[in-house]
């Protein structure tokens, strides 16, 4: 058998080359090897294609072996228990030709090194994200926060492809997590092809036992197969660690990273198939310890996936929600709504009136920030009192709620077709011990009528000089901070103008104070003051008068401001129309010159009562003092608040 199978042939007894002696070669003597000579390597193809890292490599092992050829028997025996030993590096360590003892506690270093440095890691992320407020409260120094959020997931990413390749039986693919995770998404498809099992990869969440009262969002299943499936569907992404890369980032974004790997690695059958007995991934507690550390992720609002995939189509589920007392069962007009977030908007959707619900695919809008609702007014019973909005990202699961509390319609409210809404995001409720902790929530529209002066005493708290005063300084306390943050750590400038307790909000209050109602049953607006005042400030006697060159171009900017916003082709109410002339105020820094001038109009004196805040001098300079604080800030409008204004 060997004779027919011969592996290599020797050559017959000949001369050597001359030119490893270089000459000096004596019959009966071994010529004097030169170092120089055998460190070059054999120039053939083969070595001419390996990459870069591998020939580095290689010059890093010949330059030890020629230290090596210096050293005597003791110190090279030395070296090599040393390096033995040493185990402090967090590379996965050769096991070849070492004795089981060594194996064992090289290997036990290697699984305790990539447990502290999951730990170090995990740390480093939270207190990145965390920013100031983690160095306030002694974790790591200011220079750390300025690593990108970026690279510290990709270092992540690289850990946990370092963690699965350790001890794989069988290396397959470029990414030893996708690769598992494919094994996984197999074995459970058919358990599913199999009847009486449940659905794959679904965690049967208790959520949907509760009986649902009034419309509302089914909850998104938990699901490590779909969420899988989102991310195989992304044409984007052609390679395995691609594809587990996103996952990770989606996973991390839906809070569900450690929830997701812990279902991985429960089908012990598998992980047995796929790992040696010694893979990091089978031992108990140090897997474990790892998955809880992962578990701290939950602990900060990452948006890794939504800031990184910025092209890919996403679904968008929409249920709007009508007042359950004056409800939309005889609403007869075409609803539409506009999604806008911080990387683009929906355009125009038109919304089904019988089931107020939609879902539509769109190129990733980012955050949601703002809604337009609004309908064409068409039919007999044109009026619509709307609770709230609800829109969910169907990949991400993150879920925003707008509040409105406001009716469209003419004739009814302040007679608008359309509203912007301002939203905040909603965390789902988890009944298990994995809870969800987030930030503090965004603010949001103000809601119900709170926004027109109403005969009654009684329908809204009055709020005195000093409490109107400190909700100004709030506001615009909240503008100045988000401006002093670092950029990755602001958030909406848009809630601070128009939210619950934003700029607009308080200016409403500060103009609500002592105004008048002239007649029962009627509803005076801020804007019909403010109309008034134009009317005012354009008539010929006031034309006529003499004043200063700074008086005019005050009076000329809100007139011109005001004209703007009454002829914009939008079916914006009155309270619209005070929102949109405060954010454009606010923008071209022009807010304390129109208070200093409303002050000072005639029409003030008859619409205001004596005790007003806007006729107490002293409490106007003050509040023109605030708002002269917002001049050195370049503020940047959303375009779906000035959307039609050509200012």
């Amino acid at each position: 058998m060997r004779l027919a199978k011969i592996d290599h042939t020797a050559l017959h007894p000949h001369l050597l080359d001359m030119k490893i002696g270089q000459g000096r070669y004596e019959p009966g003597f071994f010529p004097k090897l030169q170092s120089d000579v055998l460190s070059t390597g054999p120039t053939s193809n083969k070595w001419a294609k390996r990459s870069a890292p591998a020939q580095w490599r290689r010059k890093d092992r010949q330059k030890q072996h020629a230290e090596h050829l210096y050293l005597d028997n003791d110190q090279r025996e030395k070296y090599i228990q040393e390096a033995r030993t040493l185990g402090t590096t967090i590379r996965q360590p050769k096991l070849s030709n070492l004795s089981p003892s060594v194996i064992a506690q090289t290997n036990w270093k290697f699984v305790e090194g990539l447990l502290k440095e999951c730990r170090n890691k995990t740390k480093r992320m939270l207190v990145e994200k965390m920013g100031r407020e983690a160095v306030e409260l002694g974790h790591g120094e200011v220079s750390i926060t300025g690593v990108e959020e970026n690279t510290l997931i990709a270092s992540l990413c690289d850990l946990l492809e370092r963690i699965w390749s350790h001890g794989l039986q069988v290396k397959q693919g470029k990414s030893a997590l996708w690769s598992h995770m494919l094994h996984y998404q197999e074995s459970k498809e058919k358990k599913d092809a199999t009847p009486g099992l449940g659905t794959p990869g679904f965690i049967q969440d208790t959520e949907r036992r509760k009986s649902d009262t009034g419309p509302a969002m089914p909850p998104l299943k938990v699901s490590l197969i779909q969420d899988m499936r989102h991310i195989q569907n992304i044409g984007e992404i052609k390679t395995d660690v691609g594809m587990a890369r996103a996952w990770v980032r989606l996973s991390m974004e839906k809070k569900l990273l450690s929830r997701h790997l812990k279902q991985l690695l429960s089908d012990h059958e598998l992980t047995k198939k796929l790992y040696k007995r010694y893979a990091f991934l089978r031992c108990d507690d140090e897997k474990e310890q790892f998955l809880y550390h992962l578990l701290s992720f939950n602990a900060v609002d990452y948006f890794c996936f939504t800031n990184v995939f910025t092209t890919v189509l996403i679904p968008y589920h929409v249920l709007v929600i009508p007042s359950k007392k004056l409800g939309g069962s005889m609403f007869t007009a075409n609803p539409w709504i506009c999604i806008s977030g911080e990387l683009s908007e929906t355009g125009v959707l038109q919304v089904p009136k019988n089931t107020l619900e939609i879902t539509f695919e769109c190129q990733n809008l980012g955050k949601l920030t703002t809604v337009q609702i609004g309908h064409d007014n068409s039919g007999l019973y044109a009026k619509w009192l709307v609770e709230c909005v609800m829109v969910r990202n169907e990949i991400t699961g993150h879920a925003y709620k707008f509040p409105c509390g406001r009716w469209l319609g003419k004739g009814v409210d302040d007679g608008s077709l359309e509203r912007i809404l301002v939203g905040e995001q909603v965390t789902p409720s988890m009944e298990n011990e994995e809870r969800l902790c987030r930030t503090p929530p965004m603010q949001q529209s103000p809601s119900m009528i709170r926004r027109f002066v109403t005969i009654s005493p009684n329908s809204k708290p009055k709020l005195n000089t000093g409490q109107i005063q400190e909700a100004v300084g709030e506001a615009i306390n909240g503008i100045v901070k988000h401006f002093h943050k670092p950029e990755k750590e602001r958030g909406s400038l848009t809630l601070l103008l128009c939210g619950e307790y934003g700029l607009v909000s308080a200016l409403e209050q500060v103009f609500q104070h002592g105004f008048k109602s002239p007649r029962l049953f009627k509803n005076v607006f801020i804007w019909d003051f403010l109309e008034k005042a134009q009317v005012h400030f354009e008539s010929p006697e006031q034309r006529d008068l003499v004043q200063d060159e700074n008086w005019q171009t005050r009076v000329r900017n809100f007139c011109r401001f005001m004209s703007a916003i009454n002829n914009t082709p939008r079916s914006i109410g009155k309270d619209g129309k005070f929102q949109l002339l405060v954010c454009l105020g606010a923008r071209d820094h022009m807010l304390h010159h129109w208070i200093a001038l409303l002050a000072d109009c005639p029409i003030t004196a008859q619409m205001f009562e004596d005790s007003a805040l806007i006729k107490d001098h002293t409490l106007v300079n003050s509040l023109i003092r605030v708002l002269q604080t917002l001049q050195e800030f370049n503020i940047i409008l959303e375009a779906s608040l000035i959307k039609g204004i050509g200012i």
